[in-house]
C-alpha cells in the first residue's frame, strides 16, 4: 500500500490517535511511531551518550506535515519545531501544490569539501601548482582513510587548490573534494583532511593550520520546484502581489532575511526531526544567498507561468544524511526516518527543499492577504493561554475571547481566566 498523505482531520484527534494514523497511512506498524511519545522518546542514558556534561533532555514539539507529493510520490513529513503555525502552513501550501502536481526535486551529487590551509609557502603560485601534480598521491592517501566509503562508491573525486590573500599573506587552501554517499560527511572528510596534511605541508613548502570541512557546502545542491495553482491562492491578484513581495526579498537585503528565515522554517524543522545537523544547514544556505555581487538575497525565486499561476522554486545546498550521527543513535529520529520513508540522503535532501519552499510560499501568501499575523497569533494564542494557566477546558474561551479583542497577551489572558472563574464560582453557590 503507498503512502497516503492527504490526511484530513488530523489535528481534531489526540496526539496518540495521530501517531496511529500517520503509522498506517505511511504503511508502517501500528506501534512504529510510539516512540515519540516523550516517555519513551530520548532517554537519561542515552543522552549521556550523544554529549558531555548532560544534565537532561529538551523536548521540542514534533508534527506530521500532510498533503506532500514529492516526484510522483505522497510524503508525511515529521518536523521538530517549537513555533506556531509552521507545520499547519506547510501542509496548507502542500495542498495548493497538488493540484499542479506537488513538488519536484533534483539533486547534485553528495559532495563534501575539507580545507587544508598552508602558511609560509615561498612560493604558492609554483607551490599550487606542485600540489595539483601530487594530486593523485594525496587522493590514495585520503582514500586510504575511509575505504567502506570507497568501498560504496564514494571517496576523493578531485583535489583544488586556491590562493587567498589575507594582508601581506597569501594562504594556500587545498581542497579535497569528496563523495560522501548517504553519510552528512563531516567525521569523514574531517579525517581525510587530517591525514594528508602533513604531506600537503611538505609539498606546498609551508606550516600547515587548518584542516577541516567547509559548510559551505555548494557542491551538494537540493532544488524544488512547483506550480501554485492561482485560484486556490486567491486570484491573479494575489499571485501578482506574491510576485511583487519576492522580488522585493531578491532585492533588500532587509526583507531577504526574514524572507530566507521563513524557508528555513521549514528546512530546520526536517533537519532536526531526522536528527541531522541544523547549523551545517543554516550556515550553507545563509552563504549560498550571497549573490556574486556580495548582496545577500533571496534564496527563492516566484514568478508567474503562462497559464497565470505561480511557479515557485528553491536552490539550496542540503549536506544532510542518513548514515552515522544522531540520526541513528536518537530513537525519535530513527523513527522519523522511517515516517518520512526515504532511502537515500538525496532523497532526504529533496524532501527537505520541498518544504522549504511550501514553507515559503505560506508566508508570502499570507503577507499578500490577510497579514502574517493572524494566523500566526491564532495558535499563539494558544500557548499565551496555556501559560497563564487555563485548563483545556478553558483554553478554547480564552482564546476565543483574545482573538475577538485582538489582545493576545498574557496579562489579558488571566484576566479572562479570572472573569471564568469567577462566574463559575457564582454559578456553583446558586
Amino acid at each position: 500500500m503507498g503512502v497516503h498523505s492527504r490526511l484530513t482531520g488530523l489535528r481534531d484527534l489526540s496526539p496518540g490517535e495521530r501517531r496511529a494514523l500517520a503509522a498506517k497511512s505511511a504503511g508502517l506498524d501500528p506501534g512504529a511511531l510510539d516512540v515519540l511519545d516523550p516517555a519513551a522518546g530520548l532517554t537519561l542514558d542515552q543522552a549521556d551518550h550523544m554529549i558531555e556534561n548532560v544534565v537532561g533532555v529538551l523536548g521540542v514539539p514534533v508534527g506530521v506535515a500532510t498533503n506532500f507529493r514529492v516526484n510522483g510520490s505522497d510524503v508525511l513529513v515529521p518536523m521538530a519545531t517549537e513555533e506556531p503555525s509552521v507545520v499547519a502552513a506547510a501542509s496548507n501550501a502542500a495542498r495548493i501544490a497538488r493540484v499542479h502536481g506537488g513538488f519536484a526535486t533534483t539533486c547534485s551529487a553528495p559532495i563534501m569539501q575539507a580545507q587544508v590551509q598552508v602558511l609560509g609557502a615561498a612560493d604558492p603560485q609554483a607551490a599550487r601548482l606542485r600540489l595539483l601534480e601530487a594530486r593523485g598521491e594525496l587522493t590514495a592517501l585520503a582514500n586510504a582513510q575511509d575505504p567502506r566509503l570507497v568501498e560504496f562508491g564514494g571517496g576523493v573525486r578531485d583535489i583544488t587548490v586556491r590562493l587567498v590573500p589575507s594582508g601581506e599573506d597569501v594562504y594556500v587552501v587545498l581542497h579535497l573534494v569528496v563523495d560522501v554517499r548517504d553519510a552528512m560527511g563531516a567525521n569523514a572528510v574531517n579525517t581525510m583532511a587530517e591525514a594528508v596534511a602533513a604531506r600537503v605541508g611538505e609539498i606546498a613548502g609551508g606550516r600547515t593550520l587548518l584542516r577541516i570541512l567547509t559548510n559551505k557546502a555548494d557542491l551538494r545542491l537540493a532544488r524544488a520546484r512547483a506550480v501554485f495553482d492561482a485560484e486556490a491562492l486567491g486570484g491573479p491578484q494575489v499571485v501578482r502581489d506574491i510576485v511583487h513581495a519576492a522580488a522585493l526579498a531578491e532585492a533588500d537585503p532587509y526583507r531577504a532575511a526574514t524572507h530566507n528565515k521563513g524557508i528555513m522554517n521549514g528546512v530546520t524543522a526536517v533537519v532536526l526531526a531526522t536528527g541531522n545537523d541544523t547549523r551545517a544547514v543554516e550556515a550553507g544556505a545563509h552563504s549560498h544567498a550571497v549573490a556574486p555581487d556580495g548582496r545577500y538575497t533571496s534564496l527563492s525565486h516566484f514568478e508567474r507561468d503562462a497559464e497565470g499561476n505561480l511557479s515557485g522554486s528553491l536552490e539550496l545546498p542540503m549536506p544532510v544524511g542518513l548514515v552515522g550521527g544522531a540520526t541513528k543513535v536518537h530513537p525519535v529520529a530513527r523513527a522519523a526516518v522511517r515516517l518520512l520513508g526515504v532511502r537515500t540522503a538525496s532523497e532526504l535532501a529533496g524532501v527537505v527543499a520541498a518544504v522549504g519552499l511550501a514553507q515559503n510560499l505560506a508566508a508570502l501568501r499570507a503577507l499578500a492577504t490577510e497579514g502574517i499575523q493572524r494566523g500566526h497569533m491564532s495558535l499563539h494564542a494558544r500557548n499565551v493561554a496555556v501559560t497563564a494557566g487555563a485548563s483545556p477546558e478553558e483554553i478554547p474561551t480564552v482564546v476565543a475571547r483574545m482573538l475577538a479583542a485582538k489582545a493576545v497577551r498574557a496579562d489579558r489572558a488571566e484576566q479572562i481566566l479570572a472573569e471564568l472563574r469567577a462566574g463559575a464560582g457564582a454559578a456553583e453557590g446558586d
